[in-house]
């Protein structure tokens, strides 16, 4: 689906960052991949690498303007052309009440969601343009509810929602298609420990969490990291060529939209 394509992703990780890495590269494409953990780089580099794919590692902080800089000009020196952005880069914001958030950290999750998102896209902007690429923006579902504690973060994603929307108007004359993935619970690591936490401190089993939890989905489950990426690679392709402005919600139903 994404043959000899140059598909860049930033905020990776063990996670979900290097599900989309290597679906990618199941998908034929070459990486060029950005964090701010070397170590993470180049672990998920080796694996894509064992596939018969080319992987570039930066080192990077994507709220810094130099950094974003850096990973551009790495990008285009290895491969002289990008076909896909995919901006993950994510930071928690403060969890709880609005009224008690601390306002520097909620403008530090506009850095991350928003901010350094648009950087990069600009950035990338000529180089998709010639290439006909795209960009996909990892958002959430927290963008589906109101619950209380995650306003900020819900304020930093419906700013990145707002963003790629905008954006799809703005570059799809030039050849340019923008669209967003909005994952919920995500069964990987960090999602496991929170589950065994959470199972402790009540007294029950980790899978009684799950279940109970999964309950509120149509399929009963959780997604996993590569279900994640598969709707990336999907809109990243050809296969969406006609698709814009959109935002696909990858929940297993626990909200329709």
């Amino acid at each position: 689906m994404l043959r000899d394509k140059v598909v860049v992703v930033s905020g990776v990780g063990p996670g979900l960052g290097r599900s989309i890495a290597m679906r990618a590269a199941h998908a034929e494409a070459d990486v060029v991949l950005a964090a701010r953990t070397k170590s993470n780089l180049d672990a998920v580099a080796d694996d894509v690498t064992a596939l018969g794919r080319r992987a570039v590692t930066v080192p990077a902080d994507v709220t810094a303007e130099s950094d974003a800089d850096t990973l551009t000009d790495a990008a285009m020196s290895e491969f002289g052309r990008v076909d896909v952005l995919v901006n993950n880069a994510f930071a928690i914001p403060p969890l709880g009440d609005l009224a008690d958030a601390d306002l520097d950290a909620v403008r530090a999750g506009f850095e991350t969601s928003s901010i350094a998102a648009l950087r990069l896209t600009r950035l990338f902007t000529p180089a998709l343009a010639e290439a006909g690429g795209s960009v996909v923006m990892v958002n959430s579902m927290v963008l589906r509810h109101s619950q209380r504690g995650y306003g900020a973060y819900k304020m930093a994603k419906a700013s990145l929602l707002a963003l790629a929307q905008s954006l799809s108007t703005e570059l799809g004359p030039r050849g340019v298609r923008v669209n967003s993935v909005a994952p919920g619970y995500i069964w990987a690591d960090t999602l496991k420990w929170y589950f065994g936490h959470l199972a402790k401190k009540r007294g029950v089993s980790t899978e009684d969490v799950y279940t109970e939890t999964a309950a509120n989905t149509d399929l009963r489950r959780l997604p996993e990291p590569d279900e994640i990426a598969d709707a990336v690679v999907f809109l990243a392709s050809d296969m969406a060529r006609a698709i814009t402005g959109q935002c696909l919600d990858v929940n297993c139903g626990e909200y329709h939209h």
